[in-house]
């Protein structure tokens, strides 16, 4: 018969909240949820609690929120509960030295990524940008540092050329489970085997910004189309037209036939508004104006095509 863990589990984002509920389907028991404070969301900027605290609600978990871990108040009422393990997933703080220590099997963290490679915030974003045609997730031992801890476990999985960081978010939650479950079981029978990370390799997923996500025409067409999956579903890569914003939700590359202007419409058709790259065409085939539905290309055109003539240079 398996352990049941006593897990107290830290993590704030809706790839936290798939793996508590792996924990809790598992058999484990999550005596208590560390999760991030309510922060403002919405038109509204209402309060709002993190997917992983609505979850632990729902299941009657108890709940811990705190915005500094360095205080003995939080610390001491992580040492009353008596885990046996501290998971982390998607949390968005580092835990000091001194909650690390607090149970005897450690603080254990699960990684959307193939570490060294993406430590930091966004690595699934960033594996896409970047052209990886491989990731996965990996499970460390965690140690002081920004996931520098040795690695316990790791699955891979391939990124597809129509990859956006959706559809492998929702992947790579899925294997992250299996892997987390997989890690315990080690753990439970003494066969983890520690390995530490090559710092040759590693490399820092910066946060998101809003910024980036303005789709440069200097850049080719392959770039571009790999900015429009990275920032699906958020935050959404857009150009400007007549100083309102379009964002871009689904688009391809094709090769360019002759010279053309960067950010020059080339053409548009029920398949899509081609436009002209410092290398190749992005075709844009599904596109949001400002306060409207995320439509086709084609539906665009059919009411706005005065907006995207051939010829146009959009900024």
């Amino acid at each position: 018969m398996s352990k049941v863990f006593k897990i107290i589990f830290a993590g704030t984002s809706n790839f936290g909240k798939f793996h508590l509920n792996a924990l809790l389907s598992s058999g484990h028991q999550v005596i208590s949820v560390l999760t991030r404070p309510d922060k403002p969301a919405g038109r509204g900027q209402k309060c709002t609690p993190s997917p992983v605290k609505k979850f632990a609600i729902e299941h009657k978990i108890p709940i811990l929120q705190q915005e500094e871990l360095g205080f003995k108040e939080i610390q001491n009422s992580l040492f009353s509960l008596r885990p046996d393990i501290i998971v982390v997933v998607s949390y968005g703080l580092l835990l000091p030295e001194k909650i690390l220590t607090i149970p005897p099997l450690g603080c254990i963290n699960v990684h959307a990524s193939l570490l060294p490679r993406w430590r930091g915030a966004a690595p699934i974003q960033r594996a896409i940008l970047a052209g990886d045609i491989e990731t996965g997730v990996t499970i460390i031992q965690m140690n002081s540092g920004l996931d520098t801890g040795c690695i316990l476990h790791t699955l891979t999985c391939p990124i597809v050329p129509t990859e956006t960081s959706k559809t492998l978010y929702d992947k790579l939650s899925n294997l992250g489970s299996l892997g987390l479950l997989t890690t315990l079981k080690k753990i439970e029978k003494n066969k983890c085997i520690k390995k530490i990370q090559d710092e040759k390799n590693f490399i820092y997923a910066n946060k998101l910004s809003k910024a980036e996500a303005r789709l440069n025409w200097f850049l080719s067409a392959i770039q571009l189309n790999r900015c429009v999956r990275a920032f699906n579903p958020w935050p959404i890569s857009y150009f400007i037209l007549d100083s309102k914003y379009i964002k871009v939700w689904k688009a391809s590359s094709l090769p360019s036939f002759g010279e053309q202007i960067p950010g020059e419409i080339i053409k548009t058709n029920k398949d899509g508004i081609q436009v002209a790259t410092s290398d190749g065409i992005l075709n844009i085939e599904e596109l949001q104006p400002a306060g409207k539905k995320v439509m086709t290309a084609k539906d665009f055109l059919n009411s706005r095509r005065s907006l995207l003539k051939i010829g146009h240079i959009l900024a």
